[in-house]
């Protein structure tokens, strides 16, 4: 196994939690379905578990049936920060009240910068 976790947050939006994990990863096959696993048995309320890789010019994501394009989100930020070798991934618990298109996008899209910005701060220290 060749998944390590390197930083972790959360983010609560109208009542829905967004727990963002950022991972360093080799390979994309093998530690993806880790990183599912991981997250599936942690978070089991969990509606949803949108992630993004990038390795070795190799990119996926996935929006895991959740609106707002989640997993194009995260990628981009993984492009806005050069992480390469690096996955994220966000599970979501719903809290009741929809956030629309637009909100999800935006709870990723602070969720996701907010846990990379944390891990390129201990990185300075």
């Amino acid at each position: 196994m060749t998944v390590k976790e390197v930083c972790a947050g959360k983010l609560v939006d109208r009542k829905s939690k967004f727990y963002a994990h950022l991972y360093h990863v080799d390979n994309i096959d093998a530690d993806v379905l880790e990183v599912q696993k991981i997250h599936n048995k942690k978070y089991k309320k969990a509606a949803h578990h949108c992630y993004a890789v990038l390795c070795n010019n190799q990119e996926d994501s996935r929006n895991d049936g959740e609106v707002g394009s989640p997993g194009r989100v995260l990628l981009e930020l993984l492009h806005e920060y050069n992480l390469d070798g690096y996955m994220i991934m966000i599970s979501r618990k719903f809290g009741g009240i929809k956030l629309g298109q637009g909100g999800v996008a935006r709870a990723f899209r602070n969720t996701g910068r907010g846990v990379i910005d944390s891990y390129l701060k201990s990185l300075e220290e």
